[in-house]
């Protein structure tokens, strides 16, 4: 039977239309940033907290905005569903990786694409959602 895990994570973009990765330690696939909700937070609440904790930046519930829900397979657990909340933001600035996080990087969508370690909910909804906006 699988596990179903519920997650908040966030498309961040730079001004030159790149999208922060990042990998968390320990894992080979890259993804948003994000995580699991604590007891009683909503998704936006869980999306603010993890993206403080993880890159070190404070956003405001203005900030964020909502792009949809999506469900599939988890990046690294086997036999897991996630079901995700995704809001995008703007952010252009430095960033060191926190707390579970090894590795960031800002790459252009397209690129990404062609990567082979991409979390399947980055590869099959965001990265798409993304190249889409920026032709819009």
């Amino acid at each position: 039977m699988k596990k179903n895990l519920t997650i908040s994570a966030a498309c961040l973009i730079n001004n030159q239309g790149e999208i922060l990765l990042v990998r968390k330690r320990g894992t080979t696939k890259f993804m948003q940033p994000g995580g699991k909700p604590e007891t009683g937070e909503t998704a936006l609440q869980t999306i603010i907290r993890e993206i403080r904790e993880e890159l070190g930046i404070d956003f405001t519930a203005e900030q964020l905005h909502f792009v949809g829900e999506w469900t599939g397979p988890a990046a690294n657990e086997a036999d897991t569903l996630i079901h995700a909340s995704l809001y995008s933001a703007r952010y252009d600035g430095a960033l060191t990786p926190l707390a579970e996080l090894e590795e960031l990087l800002w790459i252009d969508p397209q690129q990404a694409l062609e990567r082979d370690d991409l979390a399947p909910l980055l590869r099959d909804h965001v990265l798409p959602l993304a190249i889409a906006r920026a032709k819009a």
